[in-house]
């Protein structure tokens, strides 16, 4: 196999012989097939569309397949194989509606690429194909290093604009930017710049995508307002949500409604208490239970009721809890439960089933909600304090957490950070330090929490108000981002910040494996993107 799309990869350079994350060879293959087939199918909707043929199934196939090949989402060879003949028949049905009006239908080979009658053929057709297409690329390592970047950031594109549309937003143009990607991503005739300029579009769109999401969210679920949220947990009967779905939470906390079942969020589902329809509509969403998604092994062996991992995150299951755990949307697992969000007795069957909490805990609380509208609503205030010297800098200290060594630099960057500057974070990377007690200045929270990697447009949309309050540019503000990455929606986040040109961005805790040297040094060079080094020499680079 040839994986390197995570900051998992063995040795910090590819996984060859099965995924860090638990993938397999065979499900890897699967999944470069499927993208193979997804490529053909949008040469064909691009086709279909350019005749005003209507290609709303495929643009949201297309969107949610690119989702399913995200790291930790779907491990199951058995999905994978009707996702790649359920492409195939959405590509012949525009075909048929094309030819049905006279026109001829693309004739290019990967437009007319026919799949295996049997797994095993279709695992070898993947393995063949992936092996081609490093082939092709291998003529210029940087070209190829740009196209994995561009895939890569295309799939984290796509879990935003998955989720967006789950929420009735769409937007023809990201559709048709999906599909032209995909459609011309083997090209040979294109320069290095060339594909620098797509990898940056994949930025904007991203920007786009995380736009519609914002409005999906706000629009379904209102806007965020800071809430505590209790990290203990209530005697009774229990169910988990893991993973970033709001809308699968939602129908989660409707159908247990009047049960006795207590409801508690995991990993990236924390900010969903900050949303004001949910909160208080939903008084059985009771608190938040765990940290960061490398803990689920042990987090979840010890939860005593059931678990519902609604979107990447999910890591190989141990037969000690294994039958406790289901799966909604693109996520699967071989021996885990799927469940359709329009029914989930089998999950409430399962929490009635086991024991529960016996006893209550209390470990505190934390605060989250502090979203665009909450921060800034008191701007006038934040603007102030910087004026009077009481904030002398803000730090973004956010993005994925992961398992590797080297990512409690996170956790003492903080701890170091002076009591005259507050800390803004986002994303799980906020578990290694979103218990601290920092206080505040003058009533601003030291420690805000702007929500998931998912509200990344927040970040922006703060820094954008900020700016113009202060009648600067974005670079120009007392901001430094000092990021963690580990997936593809990291990389969708920081092609976004790279096309807006944000400046000395720190990245860690490695850089990625699919940017090569050159690469590397280009960004460095463009956009002073660099690597972290230790708290101490960032902090004193970050303050002057």
């Amino acid at each position: 196999m040839f994986c390197n799309q995570c900051e998992q990869t063995t040795r910090g350079d590819v996984c060859y012989q099965w995924g860090a994350c638990g993938k397999s060879p065979e499900v890897d293959a699967l999944q470069d097939l499927l993208v193979h087939c997804l490529r053909g199918l949008s040469q064909v909707a691009l086709q279909a569309k350019s005749f005003g043929i209507t290609t709303r199934d495929q643009d949201e196939f297309t969107c949610e397949m690119l989702f399913s090949t995200l790291t930790n989402v779907n491990f199951s060879a058995d999905d994978f194989v009707a996702f790649v003949n359920r492409a195939i028949a959405l590509r012949e049905s525009l075909k048929l509606q094309i030819q049905a009006l006279g026109n001829p239908a693309i004739n290019s080979a990967i437009a007319n690429f026919q799949p295996a009658g049997d797994q095993q053929q279709l695992i070898k057709q993947g393995k063949d194909l992936e092996f081609e297409f490093i082939g092709q690329s291998a003529k210029n390592v940087d070209i190829f290093s740009l196209k994995l970047t561009i895939l890569y950031g295309l799939k984290g594109v796509a879990a935003y604009a998955f989720h967006a549309l789950e929420l009735g937003e769409h937007d023809e143009d990201l559709y048709v930017f999906f599909h032209e990607v995909l459609a011309n991503l083997d090209a040979q005739d294109k320069s290095l710049q060339e594909w620098l300029d797509i990898t940056l579009q994949v930025g904007k769109m991203n920007l786009k995508a995380m736009e519609l999401l914002d409005a999906g969210n706000t629009n379904t679920f209102g806007h965020p307002t800071p809430t505590p949220v209790t990290l203990g947990v209530t005697v009774g009967k229990a169910i988990l949500v893991s993973g970033h779905d709001l809308l699968h939470l939602r129908a989660i906390l409707e159908q247990t409604a009047g049960t006795g079942i207590k409801v508690y969020t995991h990993g990236e589902l924390l900010p969903a208490h900050g949303y004001p329809q949910l909160k208080q509509t939903y008084p059985h969403l009771y608190g938040h239970y765990g940290t960061a998604w490398q803990n689920q092994t042990h987090e979840f062996e010890h939860f005593p009721g059931a678990i519902v991992m609604t979107t990447n995150c999910l890591m190989p299951p141990h037969e000690t809890y294994k039958d406790k755990v289901f799966t909604l949307g693109p996520v699967g697992y071989p021996g885990l439960q799927h469940v359709s969000i329009r029914d989930i007795t089998p999950i409430i069957q399962k929490a009635l089933a086991l024991p529960g909490f016996v006893e209550e805990s209390d470990r505190g609380t934390v605060t989250t909600g502090f979203a665009r509208n909450a921060v800034l609503g008191v701007a006038d205030t934040v603007v102030n304090a910087v004026k009077s010297g009481n904030i002398r800098h803000f730090f973004l200290v956010g993005g994925c957490d992961g398992a590797k060594p080297g990512r409690n630099y996170y956790t003492d960057l903080v701890e170091t950070i002076p009591s005259d500057c507050v800390v803004m974070t986002l994303g799980c990377g906020k578990f290694r330090f979103f218990d601290k007690q920092l206080g505040d200045i003058g009533g601003i929270p030291r420690l805000l929490d702007l929500g998931q990697c998912n509200d990344a447009y927040s970040a922006i949309q703060i820094a954008v108000a900020l700016a113009q309050a202060f009648q600067v540019n974005v670079n120009q503000l007392p901001l430094s981002l000092v990021l963690s990455w580990y997936e593809q929606k990291a990389i969708a986040v920081l092609l976004t910040l790279l096309y807006l040109g944000i400046q000395n961005i720190r990245i860690g805790p490695t850089l990625p494996a699919f940017l090569t040297p050159n690469v590397a040094k280009l960004l460095s060079e463009t956009y002073n993107l660099k690597l972290i080094t230790t708290p101490e020499q960032d902090l004193a680079a970050c303050l002057g």
